[in-house]
Formats: structure tokens, C-alpha cells, sequence
């Protein structure tokens, strides 16, 4: 199983501090605390603390953090000023969307191009993108030396998917369908199921009574 420096709850709220001091940056503020920090992201001040105590040169705590250096700190551990290519793998409404998604950038991933199995759907455009058939996938990851591949295929097709994508060269698969991926250690999945957040408002929504959960 592919392991973090930093364990994996503190990565993730890592972009949500940056996503947070950028705004800051731009309201013109320099400095700011980590109870404004935790605050603005759902954390508490001490675990912002700990959060930050794990990236290098963060600064001191106690007279609050320079947002501009914690902005360069958080870009360059998260490698978010380094491009980095991906291709999406199921040209459906969902792979539209995440082609369509213009928050990418800001994270320095670029999608280059779509791919399914549908012939109808072969040559069509997603924004400036085309869809490529499937066949050609192997060919297109070694030829553009990709590492990142998006997966939105139906459960079914997805483990097959995933075996080209690593035969081809990808590191790093993020995972939107449901199917359970089996890769190698040194390639990363990310399993993103919308079913479970779902479940999780449906269960809510279902125990509601009156505008109160029962």
C-alpha cells in the first residue's frame, strides 16, 4: 500500500489551508493565526499547529504565520507549482464534468485528453479536448509519458482499465468508480465513491422529522 511522510487526514486538510490563504493574500493580509486558520477550516487551532509543525520553515506559531511563505511552503510539499498531465478514462457525464473543471489548474493538473469505448462518442469534443477510442490508450500514456489517470468507467471495466493505465506507465490512479482496483505498490489509488456521501445524506435526510434529526 503506497504510504505518506505525513499521515493522511493532515494532507488532506492541507489544501484547505492553502485554498484559505490565498483568499487571505488577496483581501491584502500577512500574517495570520492559526485560530484564524483552524477557524476558517473546520479545525482546531492546536491541530493546525500540528498540521503545520510537519512542513519545513512554516514559522513560528506564536506571532502567527507569513502567509505569503506559507502559501511557497504549501505549494512546493504538495508539488502543486509542478505540471503534471492526466488523462480521464470514461467520457460520460461525470468524466465531462472533471474534463470541464477549471479548479485543476490551480493545482497544476492538466487534463489532455478523454477516452472511451463508445464509437459514437469517438472524435467528439469536451471543451478544447478530444475523445480518443480505448484501444489507443497504452499508446498515448508511454508517448506523453503521463502519470496521472482519472478513472470513470462503469465498476466493470474498471479493473481492466486500470491494468492498462499501469502497464502504460501511470502512478497514480484516482479511482471514481465503485470497483475495488488491485495495482502494484508504488501506484496510488485514490477511491472516490459518491455512493457513500450519498448514503450518508440520504440516512440523514430520512431521519429528519419536522427540520430535526430524530
Amino acid at each position: 500500500m503506497k504510504s505518506f511522510d505525513i499521515p493522511l487526514p493532515t494532507l488532506r486538510r492541507l489544501p484547505l489551508y492553502f485554498q484559505h490563504l490565498l483568499r487571505a493574500r488577496q483581501r491584502g493580509e500577512t500574517i495570520i493565526s492559526s485560530v484564524e486558520l483552524g477557524n476558517a477550516t473546520g479545525s482546531a487551532a492546536d491541530q493546525v499547529r500540528k498540521d503545520l509543525s510537519y512542513l519545513a520553515g512554516q514559522g513560528k506559531s506564536r506571532v502567527g504565520y507569513d502567509i505569503n511563505k506559507l502559501i511557497s511552503i504549501i505549494e512546493t510539499y504538495l508539488g502543486l507549482l509542478t505540471n503534471k498531465n492526466a488523462v480521464i478514462v470514461g467520457a460520460g457525464n461525470l468524466g465531462h464534468a472533471l474534463a470541464l473543471y477549471p479548479g485543476f489548474a490551480q493545482y497544476g493538473l492538466k487534463i489532455l485528453t478523454l477516452f472511451d469505448n463508445d464509437p459514437k462518442k469517438f472524435g467528439d469534443s469536451v471543451g478544447n479536448l478530444t475523445i480518443l477510442p480505448i484501444s489507443e490508450l497504452e499508446h498515448y500514456i508511454e508517448s506523453h509519458e503521463i502519470l496521472i489517470g482519472i478513472l470513470t468507467t462503469p465498476p466493470i471495466a474498471a479493473p481492466q482499465v486500470a491494468a492498462i493505465m499501469v502497464t502504460s506507465g501511470i502512478k497514480a490512479i484516482w479511482n471514481f468508480s465503485t470497483a475495488h482496483l488491485s495495482v502494484p505498490d508504488d501506484v496510488l489509488v485514490r477511491n472516490v465513491d459518491l455512493s457513500l456521501e450519498l448514503g450518508v445524506i440520504s440516512h440523514y435526510i430520512s431521519n429528519l422529522d419536522g427540520g430535526k434529526v430524530i
